[in-house]
């Protein structure tokens, strides 16, 4: 059967599912619903998902509209290769991680790049310097695990690193496209700032498949 994928251009939720797929070189067919028209609130979508969210897998009966469902669906449907690990130590590992990065890091990348991207902000204010510090703080939690690890799921990409993946290249995007403010808030160079994640950002990147889940608007914008 096809998988069918619905999503928003950038969007880190369907994002961190897509990037499940490319893992594990599924083929799918991509929906992509436009924000800006409210696309994923029409009467069509909603039929779909109820909920008038992204992401939403189809595949004959089964439908899911959430991503870390969907990150585990398709461990049990698709097993290999896995991403939650092989062993229970693996699945333990993985699961916390995976959850760790999923309370925390969106939060803290929002309260930076949702001012920034969202509504112009250009100086540094004292309620952006300390969402940058909260910012700076995870980030510095996701460059303690590489120190050790290829990977946030360990030795292979895994769900950890489909979470996590969409936030931090989210704060690259920034650094490119705005970078007196970044600058200003002590994240200009992720090389510089953590040269274990930039590492690691260009590990995923180099992985089969990775490349179609980019963003199209990032694309047509160059």
């Amino acid at each position: 059967m096809t998988l069918e994928f619905w999503t928003v251009s950038g969007a880190p939720s369907p994002w961190r599912a897509e990037l499940g797929m490319a893992f594990k070189g599924l083929d799918y067919d991509v929906h992509m619903l436009s924000a800006q028209q409210e696309e994923h609130k029409s009467d069509a979508y909603l039929v779909i998902n109820g909920r008038g969210t992204v992401p939403t897998l189809k595949e004959g009966d089964v439908t899911l509209g959430q991503s870390i469902a969907i990150l585990a669906w398709l461990d049990r449907e698709y097993p290999a290769p896995p991403l939650f690990g092989k062993t229970a130590l693996e699945a333990g590992m993985i699961w916390q991680r995976t959850m760790e990065i999923f309370d925390y890091l969106p939060r803290a990348t929002s309260g930076v790049l949702s001012p920034i991207f969202f509504e112009a902000a250009d100086k540094a204010t004292d309620d952006l310097i300390a969402a940058s510090n909260t910012l700076r703080s995870e980030l510095a939690r996701l460059a303690k695990i590489l120190i050790d690890d290829s990977f946030l799921s360990g030795a292979r990409p895994g769900a950890a690193d489909a979470v996590a993946f969409p936030h931090v290249r989210l704060i690259q995007r920034a650094m490119e496209t705005k970078p007196q403010i970044m600058q200003d808030l002590g994240l200009s160079d992720l090389a510089v700032f953590s040269p274990e994640i930039a590492d690691w950002v260009r590990r995923v990147e180099a992985l089969p498949n990775v490349a179609q889940t980019f963003p199209p608007h990032w694309v047509e914008a160059t």
